[in-house]
C-alpha cells in the first residue's frame, strides 16, 4: 500500500513470552511481534484461547445419524449396530452428527497485498490465526487442512487430527511468502471436488481483488450444507489512512505507483473503504456465511475465542451472519 511503514520493534523472546501468557487478553499484533517465531506466537494464542473456552462443542449428541466407525475397546456397547454385525460379521459403532470428525479447510490468502503491515504483516497475523485454529480444531477431534493460495493453490496440507500434522502446518506457514495476484475462484473450484461430506471452510483474506465469482462459490458451499466463515483481515492503516505527508503509494499486486497528499483524498478513501467492508459483509450475510471483520490490532486469542464459541453454539446448525 504505502511506502510509509513503521519500523518493527526489537524482539525479546523470553520477556515477551511470559508477558503474553500473563496477559492473554491483550495478544495484539505488537505483543505477538515480540515473540521470536510462529511456534511461540501460536502457543501464546492457544493458551489465551483455551483459558477463555468454558465448554466443548461436543457436549451432548445430535439425534441425526451420520456414519459408522469400527468398534474399539472402551466404546459404548449401547451404540453397537447389530444389524450391521449380522450383515458384515463385524462390530460397528453408530456415530451421530455432533460426534463425527469434521474436516475443516483453512484457507489463507498469500497474495501480494497480504504483505502489508507492521509490527506484523497481514500474512503473519493470518498465519497465527490459522495455525492456532488448526491446533484447536484438532484438539476438538476435528480434522483441519491448510490451504494457502494466491492466483491458485500454493500449499495443501491434507486434513488430519493427529501425528505430525501441527508440525506440517507450522512448517508450511513459516516458509510462506506473500506475492502475486489473488484468484479465490480457481482455488475453490479445486477444493469443491474434495468436499463430499459436510465440512467447515474458513477463509482468512483481505478480500482485495476477490471478485463476486469467488464469493458466489463460497455461497455455493454454504448451500451444500458446509459451514463457511470469512475472516476479513485488514490492517488499521487500510481502515483509517493515518498518513499526513505527501506519500508514494505502491501497488503490492501490480507495479502501479501513485504520489498523493493523503489529506486531499482521506474522506473519499474512507467512504470507499466503508462501502467495501459493508458490501463484503452483505454478500456473506445474504448467503448465510459467517462474516467477521478482523483488524491486525485485535487480540488474536479473542478473535478465535469468539469464533469457536459461536461454532459451539451453532455446530451442526445454520451458519450465523454478522461480526
Amino acid at each position: 500500500m504505502s511506502s510509509e511503514r513503521p519500523r518493527p520493534p526489537v524482539r525479546s523472546e523470553g520477556t515477551a513470552t511470559h508477558a503474553a501468557r500473563r496477559r492473554h487478553r491483550h495478544l495484539d499484533a505488537r505483543v505477538l511481534a515480540k515473540l521470536a517465531n510462529l511456534q511461540l506466537r501460536v502457543r501464546a494464542v492457544v493458551d489465551g484461547t483455551m483459558a477463555g473456552l468454558h465448554r466443548s462443542p461436543h457436549h451432548g449428541s445430535s439425534i441425526e445419524f451420520a456414519e459408522h466407525k469400527d468398534y474399539s475397546p472402551g466404546d459404548d456397547l449401547r451404540r453397537l449396530d447389530w444389524k450391521a454385525y449380522a450383515k458384515f460379521d463385524r462390530y460397528y459403532i453408530r456415530q451421530y452428527e455432533d460426534e463425527t470428525e469434521l474436516k475443516a479447510y483453512l484457507l489463507l490468502d498469500a497474495s501480494g497485498s497480504m504483505d502489508y503491515g507492521a509490527p506484523l504483516s497481514k500474512l503473519e497475523y493470518g498465519s497465527v490465526l490459522v495455525a492456532s485454529l488448526s491446533y484447536l480444531l484438532a484438539r476438538q477431534r476435528d480434522q483441519p487442512a491448510l490451504v494457502t493460495f494466491g492466483d491458485g493453490i500454493r500449499d495443501y496440507v491434507p486434513p488430519r487430527s493427529r501425528g505430525g500434522h501441527a508440525a506440517a502446518v507450522l512448517g508450511t506457514l513459516e516458509a510462506l511468502r506473500a506475492e502475486g495476484p489473488t484468484h479465490l475462484e480457481a482455488t475453490l473450484n479445486k477444493l469443491i471436488e474434495q468436499m463430499r461430506r459436510r465440512a467447515l471452510v474458513v477463509l482468512v483474506s483481505d478480500l482485495f481483488d476477490v471478485d463476486e465469482a469467488g464469493l458466489k462459490l463460497l455461497r455455493h458451499l454454504r448451500a451444500r450444507r458446509h459451514q463457511v466463515v470469512v475472516l476479513h483481515l485488514l490492517h488499521d492503516d487500510e481502515l483509517t489512512l493515518p498518513f499526513h505527508d505527501v506519500t508514494l503509494f505502491e501497488g503490492m499486486e501490480t507495479t502501479r505507483e501513485v504520489l498523493v497528499d493523503p489529506r486531499s483524498i482521506r474522506q473519499a478513501y474512507l467512504r470507499e473503504m466503508q462501502e467495501f467492508v459493508r458490501r463484503s459483509e452483505s454478500l456473506c450475510k445474504e448467503g448465510e456465511i459467517t462474516y467477521r471483520l478482523v483488524r491486525t490490532g485485535d487480540a488474536a486469542d479473542q478473535v478465535l475465542l469468539s469464533l469457536l464459541s459461536g461454532r459451539a453454539a451453532g455446530r451442526g446448525g445454520r451458519a450465523r451472519g454478522g461480526r
